[in-house]
């Protein structure tokens, strides 16, 4: 993983102890999935915790998942779920007892505890190594508990008073399992779990006594039950456990302090600034390059309604903090399932259409098989998340040969149902506004979703073609719809759910507003289209019964564009409240793509770039005087860097990674002055100008600007902001006497 963005700018963070504020922490032991202390690697994972029956006071979990073990289903109809797969327990000689402390080191990705028990006491360090599909657990013990040690359970073999703490959900599929334990040499256990054919998970483990009170535990996990999933099993172990334990761990470090690097938010509200950097954590904890794309969950599978993968929403919000956050290489796991399972798509249209449309049901496996039934627009809107990819990244091979064909072939579909009336506009039959009226099926006429991911996606396909040179043959239909199709329905209240049909009630998706995010087609550039925007968000709000979590992150985001940084700062902090203690997100079952929406509504305050502009600072609340950022990305492959002090920008930083063209907004007026630095760092030009808030610059490939109002060059050095309300490692457990200070 390279680190991008060097420049003249200097990033003045020690980032250890910065990370160290913003750990999560726990002052007593948690006690459940929503309280726990999470690891992972993008396919590997735990969460920590333990549990308050007598029986188990000794007993601190670690509940392990892997993304890609699912099971054929065979009770009833549907796709492959996820299954839990068991735990790995460390078992101590006394009851875990006070004063007992844990906590996430953010900056290496580490579990680090102090389990203070009845006997003795115990330190524990874990980590999911971030280059090899291994958990590491070590641990020191007193005298009291020389026999404390690890023990691996298969799914079926955990005992039911800890099965039970974490709650039985009746809809989730949890297969016969045939379990076997095994040997192998250098005292490798092994632990086979057969669903049936080819499901199931092979476990890998193997504990060594490094010295009298030290003792190490690894442990690997593969998908499969056969001789070549208990190999790699057996191999990751033997490899991990005969390496020099500080060079493996360190590598492991080394990993994620570059990971960190790639971008730098300062905020002055410490809990945000907080939740933000472990949402960075999270990211990378559930998804690499190469991993499975993000589902419901990420690695840590617990029990749930939702053992896979939701596109009508999930999917895509939990990938939206990579792009703006510089981590797209997290978002190419999701780019590379799409092209990897293109031949699916396909499948998931009726027989008569596959010749040239794809589309993606609600819900399905890895495999990405789901039937696309009165839910039209998901595969569309996936491919929104594909388009910013390339918008930020500018790879045209990508762009070619991923997201148009898909593309395409996502809008054909829509070509399908279109319908001309009577007034001659094109018109879609009825169809499901996700969330709204679930329990009923209620379709719509003219759905504001379809409506709007169709424009989105004709205007898309055209803009790739001229980006490209393509003269493709379904350009003039193409145009034709953009031309003919129905406008989105609008009433006294704002945008409708679609023809005929209000906002009448509760509604926790944002689906009927997708035209203002996340696609940006009413852009609010006017004042007209800014009254519709504030009369929709506020109508919507206004309907309080159903919003959810995600209502925030979605209203937060609205509000930001329409530069609102109070209404969008209140709407986080609405979320906070119903964020789990170490930021996960439950309802019917527990979900992870709240959180990391979250996150980018953030970054929707600090930079937006959306209908080639760059907008810096866009929705500051008027408590925010003070703001810091390094190498936020933006579309056309801009790395931006900015300075807030006494409640006014002080300088503004872009670099170019594809010489596109450059537009930003800085919210300034009058005189600026401005440098352009080249590749090798000399500066190739300087002048000022007048300007009303807008400027626009040439820089090409490698060459970045600073902007600056003073008369003065500004000292491009960049260190995290100061705050009234800094609060240190707020989240973990349940704290809600931690206020401030260090």
């Amino acid at each position: 993983m390279n680190e991008s963005g060097s420049s003249a700018v200097h990033l003045d963070v020690d980032w250890e102890r910065y990370m160290a504020a913003n750990d999560m922490e726990w002052v007593v032991k948690p006690v459940s999935w929503e309280e726990g202390a999470f690891l992972g690697n993008g396919l590997l994972g735990t969460m920590v915790y333990g549990e308050e029956h007598a029986s188990k006071r000794h007993v601190l979990r670690m509940v392990t998942g892997r993304t890609d073990v699912t099971a054929t289903r065979k009770d009833k109809p549907g796709f492959p779920p996820r299954v839990p797969l068991g735990e790995l327990d460390l078992e101590l000689e006394g009851k875990i007892y006070h004063p007992t402390h844990m906590r996430i080191s953010l900056w290496n990705a580490e579990l680090q505890a102090t389990l203070t028990t009845t006997s003795g006491e115990v330190k524990l360090r874990s980590l999911v190594h971030s280059l090899y599909p291994v958990i590491a657990v070590e641990i020191e013990t007193t005298a009291g508990e020389s026999g404390a040690g690890c023990a691996w359970y298969a799914y079926p073999d955990v005992d039911p008073v800890l099965k039970n703490a974490d709650g039985v959900n009746l809809n989730q599929y949890v297969p016969v399992t045939e379990v076997e334990h095994t040997e192998e040499a250098d005292g490798i256990r092994v632990c086979t779990q057969r669903y049936s054919g080819e499901d199931g998970c092979t476990t890998a483990w193997k504990e060594v006594q490094v010295s009298p009170n030290r003792r190490i535990c690894w442990l690997s996990v593969t998908r499969g039950h056969g001789e070549s999933a208990k190999a790699e099993a057996v191999n990751a172990v033997a490899q991990a456990s005969v390496a020099n334990f500080d060079e493996w761990v360190q590598a492991h470090r080394a990993w994620w302090h570059r990971y960190y690097r790639q971008s730098f938010v300062s905020l002055p509200d410490g809990r945000l600034e907080s939740f933000y950097w472990i949402q960075m954590y999270k990211l990378a904890s559930a998804a690499r390059a190469d991993s499975p794309l993000i589902d419901n969950q990420g690695p840590w599978l617990t029990s749930t309604p939702w053992p896979g993968c939701w596109f009508n929403m999930n999917v895509q919000m939990s990938y939206s903090p990579v792009y703006t956050a510089n981590r797209l290489e997290m978002g190419e796991s999701l780019v590379r399932s799409l092209y990897a399972n293109s031949d699916n798509l396909i499948l998931n249209v009726p027989e008569d259409c596959r010749h040239d449309s794809a589309g993606l049901g609600r819900s399905c496996s890895f495999d990405l098989l789901a039937q696309v039934d009165d839910e039209i627009g998901n595969l569309t809107w996936i491919c929104h998340n594909v388009w910013r990819h390339y918008r930020y990244a500018m790879d045209d091979d990508m762009l070619k040969e991923v997201l148009f064909p898909i593309l395409k072939r996502s809008v054909n579909y829509y070509r399908y149902l279109l319908e001309e009336g009577d007034d001659g506009f094109l018109h879609l039959p009825p169809t499901i506004s996700p969330e709204y009226g679930s329990f009923m099926r209620t379709t719509v006429p003219d759905c504001h979703y379809d409506l709007s991911l169709l424009r989105w996606g004709c205007e898309t396909l055209l803009a790739i073609c001229g980006r490209l040179s393509i003269r493709d043959p379904l350009m003039p239909a193409w145009e034709d719809i953009l031309a003919r199709l129905a406008p989105l329905p609008v009433d006294e209240t704002g945008f409708m759910i679609g023809r005929d049909m209000p906002l009448a009630y509760g509604h926790r998706h944002f689906s009927h507003l997708l035209a203002i995010f996340p696609l940006h087609l009413v852009k609010g550039e006017t004042e007209e289209e800014r009254a519709l925007i504030a009369t929709s968000l506020r109508h919507w709000l206004a309907k309080e019964g159903d919003l959810r979590g995600f209502s925030m992150t979605g209203a937060a985001s609205i509000a930001a564009s329409l530069g609102w940084g109070d209404e969008a700062l209140r709407l986080l902090q609405s979320l906070l409240l119903i964020i789990k203690p170490n930021t996960m997100y439950k309802e019917a079952g527990p979900v992870i793509e709240t959180p990391l929406a979250g996150a980018e509504s953030i970054h929707d305050m600090l930079l937006q770039s959306w209908g080639g502009k760059l907008r810096v600072f866009p929705a500051v609340p008027e408590a925010w005087t003070e703001l810091a950022y390094h190498n936020l990305r933006g579309e056309g492959a801009f790395l931006v860097s900015a300075v807030r002090k006494h409640a006014a920008t002080q300088w503004i930083r872009v670099k170019s990674l594809a010489g596109e063209p450059c537009l930003i907004k800085t919210g300034w007026s009058g005189i600026i002055r401005w440098n352009v630095i080249d590749v090798y760092g000399a500066v190739r030009g300087s002048g000022e100008t007048v300007i009303d808030d807008e400027i626009s610059l040439d820089l090409d490939t490698g060459e970045e600007a600073v902007l600056y109002p003073g008369e003065e060059g500004p000292h491009l050095r960049l260190r995290p902001v100061e705050g009234t309300e800094k609060v240190a490692r707020y989240f973990g457990g349940h704290k809600p006497w931690r206020l401030y200070g260090f």
